[in-house]
């Protein structure tokens, strides 16, 4: 992709000469500055500079929303999780994820130094462009969200994906996207070869201060891995 084709994004670093990115995803009808309050409760300050890119998603019409329209990683046509997700807008939003992580190359932060994280239906993303990787990320975030197309995605897996940890947490109590869904996806996973650490809190479709501490310790390792 050309640079005019990069998505609009939401930038914090938490220091000078960042030296490690992440790219976080927000969920459907939000936008790039969702997640920015999460920043300072999340880092510690012992961690390296960091650059937090939130991109905004494109604005579309959604199915299951009467066609309104929003920001949206991809048309959601029915409440049905196996049916949800249309392929084109998924494959479309991969490449606007991977043209992100380019991006970074250019600013000196290759993709082993790249976390990609979603929210929601930015976790789907997550999952769906982590696993088709052929140059391995530092690590996939995921929060109450699932493996959209997972028979798809697993067969486009490539054995350098399989190297990307990943961290999954959900709500118990989520009425948007059912914590079984969330958990079904990580066990599919870690079949696939995948070190998956899963959590789940007692709370909606939504973020707890437990899950940004266990975030934050999984984070430090990647940091102190790489």
């Amino acid at each position: 992709m050309h640079s005019t084709d990069l998505l609009e994004t939401v930038e914090i670093e938490t220091g000078a000469a960042p030296q490690w990115t992440v790219l976080w995803l927000h969920g459907l009808g939000a936008d790039g500055h969702d997640f920015e309050p999460i920043v300072p409760e999340l880092v510690a300050r012992d961690w390296p500079p960091l650059r937090f890119v939130f991109p905004h998603a494109p604005v579309r019409a959604v199915t299951i929303n009467a066609g309104m329209r929003m920001r949206a990683w991809y048309d959601i046509r029915d409440f049905d999780l196996a049916n949800r997700a249309d392929a084109e807008g998924i494959a479309q939003s991969v490449a606007q994820v991977g043209a992100l992580i380019d991006r970074e190359r250019a600013r000196g932060i290759p993709p082993a130094r790249v976390l990609l994280a979603g929210f929601s239906q930015g976790g789907a993303i997550t999952l769906a462009a982590g696993l088709r990787r052929r140059e391995p990320l530092a690590g996939l975030v995921a929060l109450s969200a699932y493996l959209p197309q997972a028979a798809q995605a697993a067969a486009e897996l490539t054995p350098a994906a399989r190297t990307q940890p990943v961290f999954m947490a959900h709500g118990t109590a989520d009425p948007v996207v059912p914590c079984a869904a969330g958990a079904h996806s990580a066990q599919w996973l870690e079949r696939l070869g995948f070190d998956v650490q899963w959590h789940a809190y007692p709370m909606a479709h939504q973020v707890c201060a437990a899950e940004i501490a266990d975030l934050r310790a999984w984070l430090a390792a990647r940091f102190a891995a790489g």
